[in-house]
């Protein structure tokens, strides 16, 4: 099991948000954006920040550093490391089924992820065979897409997608992003897309999108 942080929001909660971190970070990264998130209106939230295990990174001249997959070129869709990527998908799914386990619904668990996070959260929420309550998407891609058509599963095909990205962003550029929601939409897939002025990282009225997006999937029914 991946190392992880928890928050609670409240004691007992009914719901759960998964997220993963970017290339070179750990399950701290994100930690103090629960408090900037207004909640008042959502269920009580585990949040739960797992950490990526270590590897050498080729795009960083095989520097090991806390990743989910390694990155083999600069645009990111070279010879993608599927293996990388399928192996960290089941640590993640492991992750998801021990929320079921403690009593929270699938449909109550949101995946979200920044960057190396983003793309295995949309590759694990559009495989998943039970309904999600929703996917977060920041300032990443969709990774292995060819593959989407043959492997997504229809218990997902209506989970709401919330994709943010920052229009100077020089790591994960916006058109690489932007073409990864054409296709999300050409599927069928419910997207919501937000653009931001920042480069690789979050935005104040992002986190307030945020907060709306999760008070929308996580509302009490």
């Amino acid at each position: 099991m991946l190392p992880c942080l928890e928050l609670e929001t409240s004691p007992n909660p009914s719901a759960a948000v998964i997220w993963l971190h970017g290339l070179g970070a750990d399950g701290n990264d994100f930690v103090p954006i629960v408090p900037e998130l207004k909640l008042a209106g959502c269920p009580g939230i585990r949040f739960v920040f797992p950490s990526a295990p270590s590897m050498p990174v080729t795009v960083n001249s095989g520097y090991v550093m806390p990743a989910w997959y390694d990155i083999i070129g600069r645009n990111l869709m070279d010879q993608e490391d599927s293996v990388g990527i399928q192996k960290s998908a089941v640590s993640v799914v492991q992750l998801i089924e021990k929320e079921a386990s403690r009593g929270i619904a699938y449909d109550k668990i949101v995946l979200a992820g920044f960057s190396q996070g983003c793309a295995m959260a949309l590759h694990i929420g559009l495989r998943f065979p039970h309904k999600l309550a929703g996917i977060i998407a920041l300032s990443g891609y969709l990774p292995l897409a060819i593959t989407v058509n043959l492997e997504k599963h229809s218990a997902n095909t209506n989970t709401p997608i919330f994709m943010a990205h920052g229009t100077y962003d020089p790591v994960v550029t916006l058109d690489r992003a932007q073409a990864s929601e054409a296709m999300l939409e050409q599927m069928g897939y419910q997207v919501d897309w937000n653009e931001y002025p920042m480069e690789h990282s979050v935005h104040q009225e992002e986190l307030m999108d945020i907060s709306r997006f999760l008070e929308d999937v996580l509302a009490a029914q």
